[in-house]
C-alpha cells in the first residue's frame, strides 16, 4: 500500500500520478464496478486509491456524493456503503504494483490511455458511469480512430463457411475504405473479421481487438499469431491490466466497449442466445446503429440475427457498402461510391457480383485469396475474373487482381 501511495504523489508529477493511480485502480476494481467508478469521479483517481486501499477513510460528504451519483445512474440497488466496498477491494491491495504493470506494457510497445489524455476516445463518455477507468493499449499507434471511423463486426465462435465468407467480404471492404474493424479477438466471426481487415488495410489502424484479459498474453491461444499481428499492425486494448485472466464477466463487460467505440455494430452470425447479441444490445442502448446479416432460416447460427431483424432493433445488411453507408449516417459520410454503374451490374450473375465485391480497390489480390473472400471455388473465380476484365471492371498485374481504375 505504501508503494502505491508513494507512486501516486507529486514526485512523478501530477499527470504521472494520475496515470499510476488509474493503473492501480484497474487492478483493484473489476470493469463496471459502479461504486468504484463513482468514487473516482467524486474524489479523483489519486485520492480514490487512498480510500480504496484503506489508507484513509472516506468522509460523510464523499459517501453522500457517491450515493447521489449512483442514484442518478440508477445503480444504487444493493449498495451497502463505501466501507463494504473497501472491504471487497481489500484482498487485491497486496497485489497492487502499478509501476510494474506500466513497465510491462511499455516493454510490449504499448501504454495506458486515461480519460485525462487529449487522445482519450470521447465516444466512451456515452457509457456514463460505466466509462472505463483506463485503457491498456498495445499498438504502434497512440491515437485510436474516432467513433465515426469504426465498425464492430461480431458473431458466433462456431461460424459456418457462409458466415466466414460474408465476414471476410464486409471486413475487407470496410478496411479498404479506411474504416477500422473492431471485434473481440475470439474464434469464429471475430477472427475472420480481424484477418480480412488486416488484408484490406491500407494504412492506419485496420482493426482493433478488444480483449477480456490482459494484453500481455494472447487469448485464445489458437489465435496467437493473429493477435500478435494485430498488436503489431493494429491495436489490442483492454480495461484490465497485464496478467489478468479473462472471465465470463469480463467477456460480457468488454462487449460494451466494442459497442461504444463504434458507429455501427454488425452481427454476422449469432445463435438465439449469443454473446454477440449482448454487443448489439449495448450498441442499441447507446443509440448506435445495429445491423444484422440474414442467413438461412434453417441455420441455428443465424437465429440471433433473424431475432434482431424481427424485433426491429437491427437493419438488414449484405455487404460492405451498406455497412459503410450506415456508418456515414452516424457521422461523416464514409461510403465510397458503388463500383461501376447500375447498368454495368445488371449484366452480372450472382457469382460475378460476389467476385466484384471481393476485388480490392488498391493492392491486388491473388485468385486464391479472392476465392476465400467471395466464397467461390477457384474455377468460378478464374472464369469470373475473365468476364469482369472483358467488361472493364477488373484489371490484373503480376498475377493479382483489383478493381479497374475509374471504377472505384
Amino acid at each position: 500500500m505504501n508503494t502505491v501511495r508513494n507512486e501516486c504523489t507529486s514526485t512523478v508529477g501530477e499527470a504521472g500520478a494520475v496515470v499510476v493511480a488509474r493503473a492501480a485502480l484497474t487492478r483493484l476494481m473489476e470493469p463496471s464496478d459502479l461504486a468504484g467508478l463513482a468514487l473516482i469521479r467524486v474524489v479523483g483517481p489519486v485520492h480514490a486509491v487512498r480510500i480504496a486501499t484503506g489508507e484513509v477513510r472516506a468522509g460523510t460528504a464523499t459517501e453522500h456524493a457517491v450515493v447521489q451519483m449512483l442514484d442518478e445512474a440508477g445503480a444504487r440497488s444493493g449498495w451497502s456503503g463505501l466501507e463494504a466496498a473497501v472491504g471487497r477491494w481489500a484482498p487485491r491491495v497486496k497485489d497492487l504494483a502499478p509501476d510494474r504493470d506500466l513497465a510491462v506494457i511499455r516493454r510490449l510497445g504499448g501504454g495506458l490511455i486515461v480519460p485525462e489524455d487529449d487522445d482519450w476516445p470521447q465516444a466512451l463518455a456515452d457509457l456514463g458511469l460505466s466509462e472505463p477507468i483506463a485503457l491498456w493499449c498495445r499498438s504502434p499507434y497512440r491515437v485510436l480512430p474516432e467513433v465515426c471511423r469504426c465498425v464492430a463486426v461480431v458473431g458466433s465462435r462456431d461460424s459456418t463457411g457462409y458466415g466466414a465468407s460474408v465476414t471476410g467480404q464486409i471486413a475487407q471492404g470496410l478496411a479498404e475504405r479506411g474504416i477500422t474493424v473492431v471485434s473481440g479477438g475470439a474464434y469464429g466471426i471475430d477472427a475472420h473479421a480481424h484477418r480480412a481487415a488486416l488484408a484490406g488495410g491500407n494504412g492506419g489502424i485496420a482493426t482493433i481487438a478488444v480483449m477480456a484479459g490482459g494484453i500481455d498474453r494472447y487469448y485464445p491461444s489458437g489465435n496467437e499469431d493473429l493477435l500478435r499481428t494485430i498488436s503489431q499492425e493494429g491495436a489490442m486494448i483492454a480495461e484490465v491490466p497485464p496478467g489478468t485472466n479473462p472471465t465470463r464477466y469480463r467477456f460480457l463487460q468488454r462487449n460494451r466497449l466494442i459497442a461504444a467505440l463504434c458507429a455501427v455494430t454488425v452481427v454476422v452470425e449469432a445463435r438465439w442466445r449469443s454473446g454477440a447479441l449482448s454487443t448489439a444490445h449495448h450498441a442499441d442502448s447507446l443509440s448506435r446503429q445495429v445491423a444484422a446479416v440474414p442467413g438461412s432460416v434453417f441455420s441455428a447460427n443465424s437465429a440471433g440475427c433473424h431475432r434482431l431483424l424481427r424485433e426491429g432493433s437491427a437493419v438488414c445488411v449484405t455487404d460492405a457498402t451498406e455497412v459503410a453507408e450506415l456508418a456515414g449516417a452516424s457521422g461523416e459520410h464514409l461510403a465510397d461510391e458503388p463500383t461501376g454503374t447500375s447498368a454495368e451490374h445488371d449484366g452480372l450473375n450472382v457469382e460475378d457480383l460476389l467476385l466484384l465485391d471481393a476485388l480490392p480497390v488498391r493492392q491486388g489480390s491473388a485468385p486464391e485469396k479472392l476465392s476465400a473472400v467471395a466464397g467461390l471455388g477457384i474455377a468460378s473465380v478464374l472464369a469470373g475474373l475473365g468476364r469482369l476484365e472483358l467488361m472493364g471492371l477488373a484489371e490484373r498485374s503480376n498475377g493479382n487482381w483489383k478493381l479497374r481504375k475509374g471504377r472505384q
